[in-house]
């Protein structure tokens, strides 16, 4: 073999290691990203399949549909767009449907009736008597727990709102349009008003109206002043009316109406402590200032 042929021999395994070499260090980059993009794809099945078996895990999936049809015939007409309503006030809850909520009401029927029957379980009379004061009690604790969930979340949204409105209006004020203003508010707060915000500029998006996008706003409240501001921004809109001039005397407005309920329910304070003062307070004070001078006067006329 000639020096030559070695020489090419050489350089050939030389150019070949670093080819591999190349090729090694190249690869392992994109293994890396397909073994990423292998284990996105597989985390996202994963919570994709935890989702599809939620609904098993759901403690009203297994019950009987019965139930659900005997709470209906119970149930006045339209008791399910109630419900619906009665939902969207107290803001939709995760979980919560008009067909659990009546479900919920079949099985509070049965379980609080069965209890009470068994309480007067030796006498018949008793035990019908109880089983049906205690099912009623069980039929109408859902619409009682929605209610109150409903009644908090109107609340809530009536206590935020003055804030809500001084932010927006600052806003407004600053150069900000209307919608921009309005995503102002719902990314920097919380609470329900916020939630309420953030769906109105998501109908906004989608192609809906900013006029209907409001009066859907206003259909799911109860709170008077968040209706009379929608009432005041949708006469605005359709009068040509500058929207910062309405926000200023709304803002204006919602904090004089805040001070009146303050005061309002400052005033009722004295009423409401009344009933304490006279059923707890008032006896003990009796007993301890006539106590003694009682127990003197019966010495005096009984002796000892």
């Amino acid at each position: 073999m000639t020096a030559t042929a070695i020489l090419v021999g050489g350089l050939a395994a030389l150019g070949l290691a670093i080819v591999l070499a190349i090729l090694g260090i190249t690869s392992r980059p994109a293994q890396n990203g397909v073994a990423r993009a292998l284990a996105t794809i597989d985390t996202h099945y994963a919570q994709q399949g935890q989702v599809e078996q939620a609904p098993e895990r759901d403690p009203f999936a297994v019950l009987p549909g019965w139930l659900r049809r005997l709470a209906e015939r119970l149930s006045p007409g339209g008791m399910a767009a109630t419900l619906q309503r009665r939902l969207d006030l107290a803001g939709n809850p995760s979980g919560w449907t008009p067909d659990r909520i009546l479900a919920a009401k079949g099985l509070g029927l049965f379980v609080l009736g069965g209890v009470g029957a068994l309480y007067g379980v030796r006498t018949i009379g008793l035990a019908v008597v109880g089983a049906a004061v205690a099912g009623t009690v069980g039929f109408f604790v859902p619409d009682i727990l929605l209610y109150n969930a409903g009644a908090k979340r109107q609340a809530k949204i009536q206590q935020a709102l003055p804030d809500a409105l001084d932010m927006l209006t600052v806003c407004v004020e600053a150069g900000l349009g209307f919608d921009a203003a309005l995503a102002q508010v719902a990314r920097n707060t919380q609470g329900p008003l916020a939630a309420e915000f953030s769906r109105v500029l998501q109908e906004i998006q989608i192609g809906t109206s900013r006029a209907r996008a409001l009066r859907a706003l206003a259909d799911r409240t109860t709170a008077p002043e968040l209706r009379s501001f929608v009432s005041a921004l949708v006469q605005a809109g359709e009068l040509g009316i500058t929207i910062a001039d309405v926000l200023r005397e709304q803002a204006k407005e919602m904090r004089l109406r805040r001070q009146q309920r303050a005061e309002e329910k400052a005033e009722k304070i004295p009423v409401k402590i009344l009933f304490p003062l006279v059923f707890c307070l008032f006896p003990s004070l009796f007993v301890v200032v006539i106590g003694p001078g009682a127990i003197n006067i019966m010495n005096v006329f009984f002796g000892k």
